[in-house]
């Protein structure tokens, strides 16, 4: 049976309970787009737009069952450009800061995460678009990765700037509040009550205030507890400027709640959407880097997910075997595209059904670490419609096919 090349623009993920949107393209673009659905619904954005490093990243991509096994990238692929001119960034980024605004409810809250080369420029700017009043914070997130200066003091900070809509901002600092690593040394006087438990004290004023060191304790501007994530850390994902886990909980945790929608405009890693999904909420996800969705695809199984994605102009040649079964069609892959050693090229497939331009996934398969050989058949359950197949490549681009006649 034959495989007829279909236009595929957007891919649907059963799951639950959080669902999202992830767009791929330019982000001035994508959000113009969501403001006619979503404006005044969004109660947090997070991002972390490029700095004006003048660099260019790259991504390591792993290509077939070796590379996942030993889990090294063989295969350099470039991630994103951040060489912009700094009027060229500041035009962007005023672009992207004013429709993030109009996003917001008037209950939101951003988190813009920069370092020192952007932070000056961006800090004036929130300024004047959300207004002076409702600057918040200027965390510090504080690392001790990274190389060490002779030439003057490392620098081991990043500043994420925290600006409220209005002063309906919904805030939650006991969401975030954490058991302290070890009591702080200082001058109060230590006690331990009929329970065992030590405490402190001092008296001021006329009135003694009392202090558990076993007491849960809010994190204040200075955030040096979340370690920035380590080469061989299980959470990398091979791209270049990911953010841990941990610093996105805090953020999402104390800023929005179940249900909750949030935004993350330079989507990267997926870190934020990740845990959005984690903490049940609802997320919206951009970035222009195909190679974004191999990883988006990954850390979303499980939720309910679409991808909108511009259609692929050149479709390669794809072959597989479908079986009818009782109540499952059995799909296997045989071939793709016309190069030797193609199995090397994908990074997993799916199958399902086409529905107009959108492709809806019964079952997918992505490579891992526990399972980095290709597995090349899968189940897909009988429905009204001719079967399809939805291969994605290593390079992030995603092709779809149909059977060319009814089984």
């Amino acid at each position: 049976m034959q495989l007829v090349p279909a236009r595929i623009a957007r891919e649907a993920q059963d799951g639950g309970p959080s669902e999202g949107l992830f767009l791929l393209g330019d982000a001035r673009k994508r959000l113009k787009e969501l403001t006619a659905e979503y404006a005044g619904q969004v109660q947090l954005i997070y991002m972390d737009p490029p700095y004006m490093t003048g660099d260019r990243y790259v991504m390591r991509v792993r290509q077939g069952e070796e590379d996942w096994k030993s889990g090294k990238g063989s295969l350099e692929l470039p991630a994103f450009d951040d060489t912009m001119h700094r009027e060229e960034y500041l035009a962007m980024m005023r672009e992207i800061l004013v429709l993030s605004k109009e996003l917001l409810r008037p209950e939101g809250m951003l988190f813009l995460h920069v370092d020192f080369r952007a932070q000056p420029y961006l800090r004036l700017m929130l300024d004047e678009i959300f207004g002076e009043e409702n600057f918040l914070n200027e965390i510090i997130w504080a690392y001790q990765t990274g190389g060490r200066s002779r030439r003057y003091f490392s620098r081991k900070h990043d500043v994420i700037l925290f600006y409220r809509k209005s002063a309906a901002y919904k805030f939650d600092i006991d969401a975030v509040r954490e058991l302290p690593m070890q009591p702080k040394s200082n001058h109060m006087r230590r006690h331990v009550d009929p329970d065992g438990r030590v405490y402190r004290s001092i008296s001021a004023n006329g009135r003694t205030y009392t202090y558990y060191d076993d007491d849960p304790v809010a994190p204040g501007d200075v955030w040096d507890d979340v370690s920035h994530l380590q080469q061989k850390d299980p959470e990398r994902t091979g791209y270049d400027t990911q953010k841990p886990l941990a610093l996105l909980n805090r953020i999402l945790k104390c800023a929005s709640q179940e249900g909750d929608l949030v935004l993350d405009p330079f989507a990267g890693s997926s870190t934020t959407l990740e845990s959005a999904k984690r903490l049940n909420r609802r997320f919206i996800g951009v970035d222009l880097c195909p190679l974004t969705l191999n990883i988006a695809r990954r850390r979303l199984e499980g939720a309910k997910v679409t991808y909108d994605v511009p259609p692929c102009l050149q479709i390669p040649a794809c072959s597989a075997c479908i079986q009818p079964g009782v109540g499952f069609y059995h799909v296997t892959l045989n071939s793709f595209g016309d190069e030797p050693g193609w199995e090397r090229q994908i990074d997993g497939w799916a199958v399902g059904y086409i529905e107009g331009d959108s492709f809806r996934v019964l079952e997918r398969f992505t490579r891992s670490k526990k399972e980095p050989a290709l597995q090349k058949t899968l189940r897909l359950p009988v429905f009204s419609g001719n079967p399809a197949v939805l291969v994605y490549k290593i390079d992030g681009y995603c092709y779809g096919y149909f059977a060319d006649t009814p089984l």
